[in-house]
């Protein structure tokens, strides 16, 4: 079973785009582990509590959807790193619309799940 884990832009993203995040993902992946992390969670929130209510993040389904992931020690503090630390050491897919994150984890030969303009995911495997 694929792994993907979520990066808080990249839920941002999807929520904006207003596309069926389970129809996408299952065309795209299968029916992946969606993977959340700490770190994640809390940046969803903050942002979750400085958008209007019409906008909503919808997080208590991603919390529905998804499990909660531990980075190890050695990840480092940093979102960012931690999210390169485990997609690259457990062969995940990270879903991000952030292009500095997106260039770490190609550089790394991490598989990136991104929103196209057409409001469909996509997998890129490198820029």
């Amino acid at each position: 079973m694929q792994k993907i884990l979520i990066d808080a832009c990249g839920w941002v993203a999807v929520i904006d785009s207003g596309m069926n995040f389970d129809s996408e993902i299952s065309r795209l992946l299968g029916r992946p582990e969606v993977l959340l992390l700490p770190k994640v969670l809390e940046e969803l929130e903050r942002l979750h509590n400085e958008r209007p209510r019409s906008k909503s993040l919808l997080l208590d389904m991603l919390i529905a959807k998804s499990s909660p992931i531990e980075p190890p020690i050695e990840a480092g503090e940093h979102t960012d790193d931690q999210l390169v630390h485990l997609a690259h050491s457990h062969a995940m897919v990270v879903l991000t619309v952030d292009g500095q994150l997106k260039r770490r984890l190609f550089e790394r030969g991490v598989p990136v799940v991104e929103i196209s303009k057409k409001k469909r995911l996509s997998l890129l495997e490198g820029l």
